[in-house]
């Protein structure tokens, strides 16, 4: 990865970071190493440092290469190399596809190993892993910093594939939400890979860091070492299976994951690319919240205000009054929609206690971003999915993004009809033509199948949970067989003890909840 937005994808490496990823590798002083993306040359200092001497390094950048004899101006991803390396170490750049800068698509597009190997679905890094392998001498080394998120991403499969049919990894350091690289919030893994041709059964080290918290010398030691210390996690995996996304996880979680997406599998996969599964998509109408631009300026005490004036409220739940199930609390906005006011005195004339209200405040209303149209100091800027929050029917709320450090639960809450939400909430509707009552659909987001799903494949940054649109959607859904009895009455009675939970909030209804769903994973 290398710092900055800027085109070649670049955040630099951290020295102490770079030294222990150095440490990691076994070698020979006379090995013959490659760095393919050197920076500014920290792993180059580093390897001189401990006295390795068979250096090459390439780097496309020429405005960060300080002076160092082992780097050839060139873009790794064309260079013809003739000679193997037995450790190639690294932080490979990473930009997607659709940031790239035209250059790079061209060279990309006339690259073997891309055409052969990759999709405009994958990003810069991968075609840095796949070059290397192919460089690697038997039993070389692959040492780089990467995301996490290819582990587990559908379109990286075929780079996967690739890389069980050439070797086989021995240690993975996966950082949470350890901020590894200024100004980039991403979950970090530092893999080391061998290249073989001959089967291993070998186990994989996984040592998982949770902490929000710089690295140093002993925590990173303790790592290597497996040594217990707090916000970490030490697991051993048997091996990585071919076709498959791969979990850091306890076995027991890997084998609860296959369970739950078994079961909500398709009769018939859509498309290459497709997880295979029913998601929540397919029953569900998904929806960010409407952006006012200014909350505190649109909340309305209700007293005094006239019959025209009560005609334009809404009730608003906002994240923070989400919890598992309910939900704690609903605030009074005022909306009026774009052309119903002419001008500010028409508004005042309409609208007196509105205008009180917000006319603190309007200084910093005209401030907000617009969305490239003029907008009104009393209206909303973005009213978006105001047609779908304005069904007659309950929905369903989720904060747009939820920490889970220390949670085992996410808040996905029911909510009444005729209640809307602002930004910081994502609403979700069951379609019309869907069978599954909104009580079960709520049961099973909130079920510990969806938790644990979404800690190892939704969209995570940092121990935060992304829950706009696009995560939602890709959610697995088990779908009932309602000409199955033992599968309608589980949805029955799923459906009967939540709607006593949010009654009467005894847990021994959400026990009961959890025996239901047991049954329909077969657990």
């Amino acid at each position: 990865m290398a710092n900055g937005k800027n085109k070649y994808g670049q955040y630099m490496t951290p020295e102490i970071v770079a030294n222990f990823m150095v440490s990691l590798a076994n070698l020979k002083n006379d090995s013959s190493i490659l760095e393919p993306s050197s920076g500014e040359g920290v792993f180059l200092d580093v390897l001189k440092n401990k006295g390795y001497k068979n250096i090459t390094a390439y780097e496309i950048d020429k405005s960060i290469i300080k002076n160092n004899e082992n780097v050839i101006n060139e873009s790794f991803i064309s260079a013809n190399i003739k000679k193997g390396f037995d450790l190639i170490i690294g932080n490979p750049p990473y930009i997607r596809w659709k940031n790239l800068e035209q250059e790079l698509k061209d060279e990309l597009s006339n690259n073997e190993l891309w055409s052969k190997y990759c999709n405009s679905l994958c990003d810069y890094s991968s075609i840095f892993i796949i070059k290397a392998i192919e460089l690697l001498n038997e039993n070389g080394q692959l040492i780089f910093i990467t995301p996490e998120y290819w582990l587990n991403t559908t379109h990286s499969i075929t780079l996967r594939n690739y890389m069980l049919d050439h070797g086989y990894f021995e240690e993975i350091y996966h950082f949470n939400e350890t901020p590894i690289f200024e100004k980039a919030t991403v979950s970090t893994i530092i893999f080391k890979f061998i290249k073989s041709s001959k089967k291993q059964n070998k186990k994989i080290k996984i040592a998982k860091y949770f902490k929000n918290k710089k690295l140093n010398e002993d925590i990173l030691e303790n790592l290597k070492n497996s040594i217990p210390q707090s916000d970490t996690e030490y697991i051993e995996l048997d091996k990585f299976e071919k076709d498959e996304n791969w979990i850091l996880a306890q076995k027991e979680i890997i084998s609860e994951l296959n369970i739950f997406e078994k079961n909500c599998k398709k009769e018939s996969p859509d498309d290459l690319f497709s997880t295979g599964f029913y998601t929540i998509k397919d029953f569900c109408d998904i929806g960010n919240g409407m952006v006012s631009g200014l909350d505190k300026a649109f909340q309305i005490n209700t007293k005094n205000l006239n019959a025209e004036e009560k005609k334009y409220l809404i009730k608003v739940i906002k994240a923070k009054s989400l919890e598992p199930f309910t939900h704690n609390g609903i605030t009074d906005y005022f909306l009026i929609e774009e052309g119903v006011v002419k001008s500010e005195e028409d508004f005042i004339k309409k609208f007196p206690n509105f205008y009180q209200q917000i006319q603190q405040y309007k200084e910093d209303l005209n401030k907000r971003y617009q969305y490239n149209r003029e907008i009104k100091f009393w209206e909303w800027v973005f009213l978006r999915n105001y047609k779908l929050f304005s069904k007659e029917t309950p929905r369903i709320f989720v904060p747009c993004k939820e920490r889970i450090s220390n949670k085992n639960h996410f808040r996905f809450s029911f909510i009444e009809s005729g209640i809307y939400p602002t930004q910081d909430v994502t609403a979700i509707f069951p379609k019309k033509e869907t069978k599954e009552n909104i009580y079960y659909i709520l049961a099973l987001l909130n079920s510990k199948f969806v938790f644990d799903w979404l800690r190892f494949n939704g969209i995570v940054k940092g121990n935060i949970v992304e829950f706009s649109e696009k995560p939602i959607a890709s959610i697995p859904y088990r779908k009932i067989d309602f000409n199955n009895i033992d599968e309608k009455i589980a949805h029955d009675n799923i459906v009967k003890h939540i709607k006593k939970y949010i009654e009467n909030k005894n847990n021994n209804d959400l026990e009961k909840v959890a025996i239901e769903f047991n049954k329909l994973f077969n657990i």
